[in-house]
């Protein structure tokens, strides 16, 4: 009965009268308030026939409710089946007598109301419990102001009490179901970082070591042809070969990279994005493992260094090798096949200069078809710069 689909359906308006589950929850309420019904067949004194019949009419409408459209009546109308009931209780204590024993029943509604309907429904229905109370306290009894003011005051603590407790064990049910549904998403998490891992490893230990192993066996068959254009032709596809092995490096650290993790590669890769034709990019070392001042330093130099592969729109080829002292970023810059006026040395002479201020020493020298730019970041903290 406290379960946490008996607190999911009383958060919407009618929803404890329907939806799965209701007969099992309504059973136990509805045998209690049959068998109070069936007590008036026993002997007493002071039965009143008119009190009973308004009794069982009160309890037949209570039921009724159960079968009402709820969907499209008014949020406040649900409250009004545990009232009915409550009447129907105030109909039964004055039909048996006030000393029958049967006004433990108005605790029917109560209970109800606190595991299956909202707070203000709940205060509507002990208030309703305290007037039946004072209203069965004011027949006639042997003390009658005694006996008034003891159910006023123990009937309202009871309630009272009862409400709360209930109330609380329904928020406690919601916060174990919240802390559930985040637990759950944390293992589907782990789960996928765990088949990342898994793949990664594969790619790393398996498919890595079969290419590498299929480019030293063409290595050994091209020391053993004459014929210059099918060393040639292995040539090129060692070099394919060895591309290869560098984009699943890449795509490996993809694999193993966390969520809300932007290492190095992440940052040399948005450095990058607006570079067309897109730059050929490696990685050699722990590049992620830099100092936080000195990625700062690289990523900055990286970005100043590429203004002038921009504005000529020149392929480059970027490769940064980092070890235990230090990291070394190059470019290669060249124009596109076919065309010319690439970047030239001059074009690099403020970023060297700037470079100097920085206490970092520049590179710049030309190249087949273009120019080389390289320089040397310190793990140590670096001076900072600024790029213009």
């Amino acid at each position: 009965m406290l379960s946490a689909t008996s607190v999911t359906h009383g958060k919407q308006a009618g929803s404890a009268f329907r939806g799965p589950g209701l007969w099992a929850r309504v059973a136990p309420f509805a045998i209690v308030a049959i068998l109070a019904e069936a007590s008036l067949a026993l002997p007493s004194s002071g039965q009143s026939g008119w009190a009973a019949l308004n009794s069982v009419v009160l309890l037949l409408a209570t039921a009724a409710g159960f079968l009402l459209p709820w969907p499209r009546l008014p949020g406040w109308m649900p409250v009004l089946v545990p009232l009915t009931y409550t009447a129907s209780v105030l109909a039964l204590d004055l039909a048996a007598g006030l000393t029958s024993g049967v006004g433990i029943v108005i605790l029917i509604p109560l209970v109800w109301t606190a595991l299956f309907h909202r707070r203000w429904e709940s205060v509507c229905v002990v208030a309703a419990v305290v007037a039946v109370e004072v209203i069965i306290s004011l027949t006639p009894a042997a003390a009658p102001d005694a006996v008034v003011a003891r159910r006023a005051v123990f009937w309202t603590a009871l309630g009272a009490l009862i409400s709360v407790a209930t109330h609380g064990l329904r928020d406690r049910i919601q916060r174990s179901r919240e802390r559930s549904e985040q637990l759950q998403s944390r293992l589907r998490e782990l789960t996928v970082l765990a088949d990342r891992d898994r793949i990664a490893a594969d790619l790393r230990d398996t498919v890595i070591q079969r290419i590498f192993s299929a480019g030293l066996r063409l290595q050994s068959a091209a020391s053993q042809t004459r014929s210059g254009e099918v060393r040639n032709k292995i040539g090129a596809t060692i070099e394919d070969l060895d591309e290869t092995v560098r984009l699943l490096r890449d795509a490996i650290f993809g694999l193993e990279q966390r969520a809300h993790d932007r290492g190095v590669r992440q940052q040399v890769m948005d450095v990058c994005a607006g570079l067309s034709p897109a730059p050929e990019i490696s990685f050699s070392g722990p590049v992620d493992a830099l100092p936080t001042d000195a990625r700062a330093q690289l990523v900055t130099m990286l970005a100043e260094a590429l203004g002038p592969v921009l504005e000529k729109t020149a392929t480059a080829r970027i490769d940064v090798a980092a070890d235990g002292e230090s990291c070394v970023t190059m470019i290669e810059a060249a124009p596109p096949p076919g065309t010319a006026g690439g970047p030239q040395e001059d074009d690099f002479a403020d970023f060297r200069a700037w470079g100097g201020e920085a206490g970092i020493h520049v590179n710049v020298e030309p190249i087949p078809g273009g120019v080389r730019v390289a320089w040397q970041v310190p793990l140590a903290s670096p001076m900072p710069a600024t790029g213009s």
